[in-house]
């Protein structure tokens, strides 16, 4: 059997590796240290998504924590990992 957790956020694409949603779909609500937002809630459906993509994004994409942000982090890179189901 596939595994099919995500560990990519649905929102931002940041993939640190944690796992977001498990095998089954189920929400773990680890919330993004990008784009703080918590895996379950309010990502949900793809309408949602792309609601809050869009609304990250219209502000800025900023980071919640810029302390935290790559010195080398490209918004298109990081984006290209959101899972395709929830682009």
């Amino acid at each position: 059997m596939e595994d099919r957790a995500e560990t990519a956020c649905r929102i931002c694409g940041l993939d640190d590796g944690e796992v977001l949603f498990n095998e089954y779909g189920v929400p773990q609500y680890v919330i993004c240290e990008c784009c703080y937002n918590e895996s379950g809630i309010g990502d949900d459906t793809l309408t949602q998504v792309r609601e809050l993509r869009g609304y990250w994004v219209g502000h800025g994409a900023q980071w919640h924590d810029p302390k935290r942000k790559p010195a080398d982090w490209d918004l298109l890179k990081q984006i290209a990992n959101i899972p395709a189901e929830w682009r």
